[in-house]
């Protein structure tokens, strides 16, 4: 970095440990959404009218590009990365249909109804109808909202008196959207009803989340086909998704069949981590975009794109910044190869959030460590290796939400932290947990047990029958492994 002074290494960390909002799109702010994302070709077919389902794990990307349609971005801008896609044609409205804020219910007045009235799939489906009618009223004819009105005038957070008020009205709500549907194909325009963050819907109550997900993907399995021109998205968290298409309902296989997983490659991962630093302010993002051997195009609502055709060509720019080793030597492992690999499940997977995250801390460590001398690298092997621990505690906290019983997992592994693990060892550890259901444990007897942990990506086989803990979840669930990168 010829000699980068103490003040210009502060200015370039500053903007980086903010250039992901720690790595969450449900915190940044909407002015700096647009230059953060990245359109992604295979992500965009969502675009699809025909394509209801949006699935993805926590850190896809799911709330960011819900947040990029429903806030006001340009939708041509973005119509634009997706040339070989079938879009809608004519004049398209996004509209957030949950989570919805004070128009919709909570989980005070969800669990209410749940336990006032113990509702089968038919009337779960039916509140879904009832907040579908709040969030397009405004969109309906006068006829047909004074016919809504007693659902209207229902307080959101009362869904039993909600649920009464739709009952009453009978055929006369599904009229109300026929109607509005019909006069959407006469004008050429769709609404997009778009559905996020449903793990939220109950807290931890699994029962009742999956009660619900499984109501509403069964609700959209029915109308869309019945109409052409009120479309869903709906952005489920991949284990939502999972548990309630074991139910082998036939409308949901049908449904699921045209789905979008939000899976990100390592082009796309180093794309996304290029743009946001090439659109950084403090002076950062000219000097990454001046970086030679990599081309940009700058785009008026998302700002400048690194034109990437392999993951390859980001090299110079992560070596630039960030040096060649994770040591003195190749020893310690190459930097531009460690960044992803460090991120990834023991499936191999890797997903924006946490590899935003780890370059975010590893700035938030450089900057209390900034002397008067001169700096090659923006920031250091140490830096980095220290931020991914915290990412791993973060990520396994996170995956309380997710799997409630990982907390059981950690505390049986703990009684052995050093990894890897013989494969008969693990199993003895595991068969402890045998006949524990709490925390909505999968009933499963230790090697069951085993294979569902591989599967989901928290363990990995290596050769001869060890299994290991990617570092993803490695610092977080407390365990160690010999070797690395030395921690200072």
């Amino acid at each position: 970095m010829s000699g980068l002074n103490s003040e210009g290494h502060r200015a370039y960390l500053e903007a980086i440990q903010r250039f992901g909002d720690a790595g969450r799109a449900e915190g940044a702010r909407q002015q700096e959404l647009a230059g953060g994302f990245l359109p992604v070709s295979e992500h965009l077919r969502m675009l699809d009218p025909d394509v209801v389902l949006i699935v993805g794990p926590r850190g896809s990307g799911k709330t960011e590009i819900v947040r990029i349609l429903t806030e006001g971005v340009n939708f041509d801008a973005i119509l634009s990365y997706a040339p070989a896609i079938r879009l809608p044609q004519g004049k398209v409205t996004w509209v957030k249909a949950f989570p919805i804020g004070r128009e919709g219910f909570e989980t005070i007045g969800y669990r209410k109804f749940v336990n006032s009235s113990s509702p089968n799939s038919r009337a779960m489906q039916e509140l879904w109808f009832s907040y579908l009618v709040r969030v397009l009223a405004s969109d309906l004819a006068d006829v047909d909202r004074n016919v809504v009105e007693p659902l209207l005038a229902v307080e959101p957070s009362d869904p039993v008196a909600m649920h009464h008020r739709f009952s009453k009205l009978g055929t006369k709500v599904v009229e109300s959207l026929d109607h509005l549907d019909s006069e959407l194909e006469r004008s050429n325009s769709y609404i997009f009803a778009t559905y996020d963050e449903l793990e939220t819907l109950a807290d931890s109550d699994w029962s009742m989340v999956d009660s619900g997900v499984g109501s509403l993907m069964s609700f959209w399995a029915t109308y869309a086909r019945r109409w052409k021109r009120i479309r869903a998205k709906l952005f489920i968290r991949t284990d939502l998704y999972e548990r309630n298409l074991k139910s082998g309902e036939a409308d949901l296989v049908k449904l699921a069949a045209g789905r979008i997983e939000l899976t990100w490659n390592d082009q796309a991962l180093y794309s996304l981590l290029l743009k946001r630093l090439g659109n950084c302010g403090n002076g950062l993002g000219e000097y990454v975009r001046g970086i030679k051997k990599l081309q940009w195009t700058e785009d008026a609502v998302f700002g400048w794109i690194p034109k990437l055709s392999s993951s390859q060509e980001a090299k110079p720019v992560i070596e630039r910044l960030m040096g060649v080793y994770m040591g003195p030597n190749a020893k310690k492992g190459m930097v531009f190869r460690w960044l992803l690999d460090h991120v990834r499940d023991g499936r191999g997977r890797a997903y924006p959030r946490p590899f935003v995250r780890l370059i975010e801390h590893a700035a938030r460590l450089e900057l209390g460590e900034i002397s008067g001398d001169n700096k090659l690298k923006l920031l250091e092997p140490s830096s980095i290796r220290r931020s991914l621990d915290t990412v791993s505690q973060e990520h396994v906290t996170q995956s309380y939400s997710e799997w409630p019983w990982l907390a059981d997992i950690k505390d049986a592994l703990a009684q052995n932290p050093l990894v890897p693990y013989a494969e008969k060892d693990i199993l003895k550890l595991l068969r402890t947990l045998e006949g524990q259901t709490k925390n909505n444990k999968p009933d499963l007897d230790g090697r069951e047990l085993l294979d569902y942990l591989l599967e989901l990506g928290i363990l990995r086989r290596r050769s001869e029958n060890r299994i290991d803990v990617p570092d993803l979840f490695l610092a977080g669930m407390g365990l160690k492994r010999k070797g690395g990168v030395i921690r200072r």
